[in-house]
């Protein structure tokens, strides 16, 4: 194992063990070692999925579109749902389900994680596979489709995460 590994190991450790008694909230000897144990077994196991490899660079300017990305995220959930409970409300459900499939700019890993949980959280789309950067999403009307392909969502990240 080597510096690096140590380090990856050693953050996800702490990390874990930190949620775990946030979680827990028990301080007594067995609950202590039990999850310290768990904690190590885990870290041991998964630490590549917490730390990548990936060097990710973070800069002022890519907070910032960050979190303004997090605004607009936030308001395309509402967006969707009320477009969503419309569909499901309305006495003819006009749904049009269908697979939309598209090849995505994001080269990164993080970035096309960060795009599928974003098109899952939105209402009416779900991610259902990515293979090779071409993404395969569920739509529940054409109109997320055509929302989905516009591709506005992909652009964001892509000024954040390439």
């Amino acid at each position: 194992m080597n510096t690096e590994d140590r380090t990856r190991f050693l953050v996800t450790f702490i990390v874990l063990s930190g949620f775990w008694l946030l979680l827990s909230w028990h301080f007594d000897l067995m609950h202590l070692v039990l999850g310290l144990i768990s904690s190590l077994l885990v870290a041991y196991f998964s630490n590549d999925l917490l730390i990548t490899r990936e060097k990710i660079v973070f800069s002022p300017r890519k907070i910032i579109l960050f979190i303004r990305y997090l605004f607009y995220l936030a308001y395309s959930i509402m967006l969707a749902n009320i477009d969503v409970a419309y569909r499901v409300l309305h006495p003819k459900m006009p749904i049009d389900p269908k697979i939309v499939k598209f090849k995505s700019k994001l080269k990164s890993d993080i970035g096309q994680t960060a795009l599928a949980n974003s098109i899952t959280l939105t209402p009416g789309t779900i991610t259902v596979d990515i293979r090779n950067g071409t993404f395969y999403v569920h739509a529940l009307s054409s109109k997320s489709a055509e929302e989905l392909l516009k591709g506005e969502m992909e652009d964001k990240l892509v000024e954040i995460f390439e």
